[in-house]
């Protein structure tokens, strides 16, 4: 049982006040084992989804995390997948459960055949280069879940920008709401994004480079020094945070049209 039928019941008057109350306390949370405490509301309460960090976590952990939100959410969303644990993941639920597999992200999405995602704002995911697509990839999963829709442009670095400028005259008709750029090596194209914009943008540096501080570092100390405003930054590979970032953005835009009828 959600919240919303928690609620639906109560309108009903098939439960009480009282009996509302306990129940939506006790949907709080959900203890697995004596490993996971999963944040069953966390969705209602900051519209963002409950998500399993899949890395370090064992076979047997994953599984029943992910069977307990499943029974109390209808969708799971996992992340930092290899390829052992997706193919564990799509064997053990695709029979009962739609599975939407992202291999390049190593993100898997498992959803009630029922499930409905609420409508949302619009955002761009660009990446660099083809090497960045996969965390870029992981950003546009979470914005899709998040109910947005995303518009997605990669491989239009700044080693040949004359790439980028179909991309940005495309984020501006379409009037998308935040843009994740996504950019190993050096890093330049977000600070280049957020200089031709008038949109919230957020740098996702990559681990992809060479040798000294070619992990990433070099594409954050980049993003973090860049002389563009209206550029935020996240984590090195942290796909899921800009993801996350860009469509609460774009949602509360969202949220504004339909409250003050400008659709």
């Amino acid at each position: 049982m959600n919240i919303i039928e928690i609620l639906r019941r109560f309108k009903e008057d098939k439960i009480g006040i009282h009996e509302a109350e306990k129940q939506i306390k006790l949907f709080e949370i959900s203890r697995v084992g004596d490993f996971g405490v999963v944040d069953i509301t966390r969705e209602n309460r900051a519209g963002i989804p409950e998500v399993v960090y899949g890395e370090n976590k064992s076979k047997e952990q994953l599984n029943r995390i992910v069977d307990d939100i499943l029974k109390n959410n209808g969708r799971c969303i996992i992340t930092k997948l290899n390829e052992d644990k997706i193919d564990l993941i799509e064997l053990g639920f695709e029979k009962r459960y739609i599975v939407e597999v992202f291999r390049d992200a190593g993100v898997v999405v498992i959803k009630d055949k029922d499930f409905r995602l609420l409508s949302g704002g619009k955002i761009a995911v660009i990446s660099a280069g083809t090497s960045d697509v996969p965390v870029a990839r992981e950003a546009e999963v979470m914005a899709r879940e998040m109910g947005c829709e995303v518009y997605s442009y990669f491989d239009i670095g700044v080693a040949g920008i004359h790439r980028l400028f179909p991309a940005i005259r495309d984020i501006i008709e379409n009037d998308v709401d935040s843009v994740v750029v996504a950019a190993g090596m050096e890093g330049a194209l977000p600070s280049v994004v957020a200089g031709l914009i008038d949109i919230p943008v957020i740098g996702l540096p990559v681990s992809s480079g060479y040798g000294f501080h070619g992990k990433g570092e070099t594409a954050l100390f980049s993003m973090l020094q860049s002389c563009s405003p209206g550029l935020s930054v996240v984590n090195i590979d942290n796909g899921f945070g800009a993801g996350v970032f860009a469509a609460l953005i774009a949602n509360r835009v969202e949220k504004f049209r339909k409250e003050s009828g400008l659709q």
